[in-house]
């Protein structure tokens, strides 16, 4: 028997989709590709590094039209090159809100 203890607070969901990124107050928006979500959090990937501690917005588009939009604003907790220094950069953050659409 495996003897592990779940200890995050919300599962995981695989959650590979198109979004948009940017910093808080920031007008343009970045193209990524969302790799996972849960309650608490999000991992994805593109092509700007965003800097740990700062205020972001995603904004989540679906394949599925069964499944709305999302809109979080997030604190950035990780950020890493993916392969060289240059990127794709992979970005974890904690959601701190959501959006009403």
């Amino acid at each position: 028997m495996l003897d592990y203890e779940e200890k995050r607070d919300f599962i995981r969901m695989q959650a590979e989709c198109k979004m948009r990124y940017r910093l808080a107050g920031e007008e343009t928006y970045t193209d990524g590709q969302c790799l996972n979500l849960s309650g608490s959090g999000i991992l994805f990937q593109g092509p700007r590094p965003l800097e740990p501690g700062k205020a972001a917005e995603v904004h989540l588009v679906p394949d599925h039209k069964i499944t709305p939009p999302l809109t979080a604003y997030l604190e950035v907790v990780r950020c890493e090159a993916v392969g060289d220094a240059d990127g794709p950069y992979r970005i974890a953050g904690a959601i701190k809100g959501i959006k009403d659409e």
